[in-house]
């Protein structure tokens, strides 16, 4: 898979990723705004993307089966680990727009901080759309730029980002979206160190914990595009 675009947090450092997804949305509110559009209980779930495996157990607990798709073979190997006692789940080590499945094999399609950034990723929506059952329907978590402390960083750490492209072309595809309001807490001022460390280069990472320099966790918001087939 010669085309899989290397993540420049979780792949190097998997260990502090697991702590980065534990502290996001300790609230749920994604995962409430998912069920309200579509519950996966009883239902067919991919997750494309899925790293190590975070939010298959989760999936897994009322979904009918789960299947995890990651191109990065360790990543692979712990998420296969991960639900190895689990008979509902699964983990194939493919790339998103290439998933050895039958046409129409899921309800539920999740896919959170993973390859489906904007432009460039019409192979993967094609693929989403000949997995996809009829009425099933795919969610993308990606960040909200242009609000709160975090959207604050990520503009400044890439200034060419330009959101209101990225908009642009999710609106164009046919999706719809939630913009939504969370929190990156964690239960120690060394476990944010660590995480803003992987998600910012070091200039960047610096500058932020300087500013703030007594906080564990702060104001988050993100897009929850979705598309019904």
């Amino acid at each position: 898979m010669t085309d899989i675009i290397a993540s420049p947090n979780i792949w190097a450092t998997p260990d502090v990723y697991e702590i980065e997804n534990q502290g996001v949305d300790r609230a749920g509110v994604i995962e409430s705004a998912m069920r309200e559009i579509q519950d996966w209980a009883g239902r067919d779930v991919v997750d494309i993307g899925c790293g190590t495996g975070f939010h298959l157990p989760r999936f897994a607990r009322t979904a009918r089966s789960v299947v995890g798709v990651e191109p990065h073979p360790p990543l692979a190997s712990l998420a296969a680990q991960r639900v190895a006692r689990m008979p509902q789940c699964s983990v194939r080590e493919e790339g998103a727009a290439r998933i050895g499945v039958a046409d129409g094999s899921f309800d539920v399609a999740h896919a959170r901080w993973a390859y489906f950034f904007g432009p460039g990723c019409e192979p993967g929506l094609l693929e989403l759309s000949r997995i996809m059952r009829p009425g099933g329907v795919a969610f993308v978590i990606d960040n909200d730029a242009t609000r709160s402390t975090f959207g604050s960083w990520f503009r400044r750490a890439l200034p060419s980002y330009d959101p209101r492209a990225v908009e642009r072309f999710w609106r164009r595809q046919g999706w719809s979206r939630e913009r939504l309001d969370i929190r990156w807490d964690f239960d120690s001022r060394e476990d944010f160190e660590a995480v803003v460390r992987i998600e910012f280069a070091p200039d960047h990472a610096d500058l932020i914990l300087a500013e703030h320099p007594d906080r564990s966790g702060v104001d988050y918001a993100v897009n929850l595009w979705w598309q019904r087939y």
